[in-house]
């Protein structure tokens, strides 16, 4: 896969079939390996630091020892092995990491030897390209350790994010078709049918020939699309979520006071953290792991205590904390412009 632009005036441009276009599908779903390797490349730069700094900051606070392997695969600019990522949707950590290791020895040699030409391979690269058990159990650990102590912790907000985005996609796609969802994807790719143009890559021309593309939304890709490497590959094409500064929120039982979850209730505790700033039923669901139904549950208890407050916007219900709300979140303390009001 590619992680950075190729150059101001390249430009890649795939050509779609009718059949391409039926089989073309939008993802509602982040895929853990693709935020795995992004967040790889973003902990290594200083892009989006509005974004992704208090991450970053925290991240390389709690990196485990074996990511240092982790980073090796994965330089912040040029190639990076398309094996990371598989290119089927990854409905779990777990599916992607199995098939992450179930990558064929061939494969791992030839992606590895493509990677060895910009980074010099190390001992453990090379003993992963040819397949050495030893390597690849290091490989699915390093990952593992990786993903629970930096991705993990954030998947509610991630999930809230991805889900946004696609429901904001569909909206626009409504009475118009896919091809005005690829006209309108991002500002560097624009729609000229047949062919979909995206500035940045390889001049070079992408024939599907049948396969369709997944277009696939990722809170870590940063400014530009990206997209696996091997053509030959199911073609996945990864764009950035547009999200606030502040959105990439730590979400866990670890972060939640312990005073607060002693009176609430540790999952009453969360939404209570959750509904801060505002959200909707699906939204709080999302970021608190739970059903929407247990979400609107949850929701009904915080407002009959008056807690929380709940309006219509739309088709959703949007929830917000009261006054009485943001004191007990806070242990008591309101800023004084907020008590004078």
């Amino acid at each position: 896969m590619r992680r950075c632009r190729e150059g101001t005036n390249a430009l890649m441009r795939i050509h779609f079939t009718a059949q391409d276009i039926a089989r073309t599908t939008l993802a509602d779903e982040p895929d853990p390996m693709w935020e795995v390797l992004l967040s790889l490349h973003q902990l290594q730069g200083r892009d989006g630091m509005a974004h992704y700094g208090n991450w970053r900051e925290r991240a390389r606070r709690v990196l485990p020892r074996s990511a240092a392997g982790l980073l090796q695969l994965a330089p912040p600019r040029g190639y990076s092995p398309d094996f990371l990522t598989p290119p089927e949707l990854s409905t779990s950590f777990d599916s992607g990491l199995e098939r992450v290791l179930s990558t064929s020895r061939t494969r791992l040699r030839q992606e590895l030897e493509l990677l060895a030409v910009q980074r010099p391979q190390t001992t453990w690269t090379r003993d992963l390209g040819y397949g050495r058990t030893e390597a690849i159990h290091g490989l699915g650990q390093a990952l593992r350790n990786y993903h629970r102590q930096t991705i993990a912790p954030y998947w509610a907000s991630i999930r809230a994010m991805v889900r946004a985005d696609h429901q904001q996609q569909v909206s626009h796609m409504s009475g118009a078709g896919v091809e005005q969802l690829l006209d309108r994807l991002h500002p560097s790719v624009r729609w000229k049918a047949p062919v979909l143009e995206i500035s940045g890559f390889l001049d070079r021309d992408v024939y599907l020939d049948g396969r369709g593309v997944r277009l696939q939304p990722a809170v870590f890709c940063w400014m530009t699309p990206t997209k696996l490497h091997d053509p030959e590959l199911q073609p996945v094409i990864v764009y950035p979520v547009q999200h606030a500064p502040g959105t990439l929120r730590r979400i866990s039982t670890e972060s939640r006071s312990q005073p607060l979850a002693a009176l609430l209730g540790t999952t009453r505790a969360a939404a209570l953290e959750a509904i801060a700033g505002g959200c909707t039923t699906t939204v709080l669901a999302e970021r608190c792991q739970i059903s929407l139904a247990g979400a609107s549950r949850q929701a009904g208890i915080l407002r009959e205590a008056g807690l929380i407050t709940t309006r219509r916007a739309g088709q959703s219900v949007q929830h917000d904390l009261t006054l009485l709300g943001k004191a007990v979140l806070t242990g008591g303390f309101l800023p004084d412009a907020e008590r004078l009001n």
